[in-house]
């Protein structure tokens, strides 16, 4: 967040002071780096189960209930995580062979957030799906 502050900064310094000339590469540069900070919140969000989970039914009262309405959360966050990162290489492609207009940036340093954002998403997810497993073993072992 903090080195989109320094673009930003520079664009408001610029539009309404005039201490600095209007730079427009700062306004794409901004864009650039908000598409990060976006897509790493969203990979911080999926670690820490806050991010896709909805809560349309109540708290299932028993370890199988738990396990299943876990189960089928983190199975739909799954599948749609890895259509990401499948779909996002040719998404991904798209931006190799685009620039920005004011930077001449490759544009793929902005598209390659959506696979790798859906690779991290399917790997933390499988991680939530193996501790749901996990849980419910401990949960029924401890009533025995």
């Amino acid at each position: 967040m903090a080195s989109l502050a320094v673009p930003v900064g520079m664009q408001v310094l610029a539009r309404y002071t005039g201490i600095i000339p209007v730079y427009l590469w700062t306004e794409e540069l901004a864009t650039f780096i908000f598409v990060w900070v976006v897509m790493i919140g969203s990979m911080v969000a999926v670690w820490e189960g806050t991010h896709f989970d909805v809560v349309v039914t109540p708290d299932a009262a028993s370890p199988l209930g738990i396990l299943i309405q876990k189960g089928v959360v983190y199975l739909f966050v799954g599948v749609f995580a890895g259509l990401f990162a499948w779909y996002g290489i040719e998404y991904a492609k798209v931006g190799t062979i685009q620039s920005s207009v004011m930077m001449r940036a490759n544009l793929l340093w902005t598209y390659i957030t959506v696979p790798i954002a859906g690779a991290v998403w399917t790997v933390f997810t499988a991680y939530r799906l193996y501790e749901a497993f996990s849980d419910y073993k401990a949960t029924k072992k401890a009533a025995q």
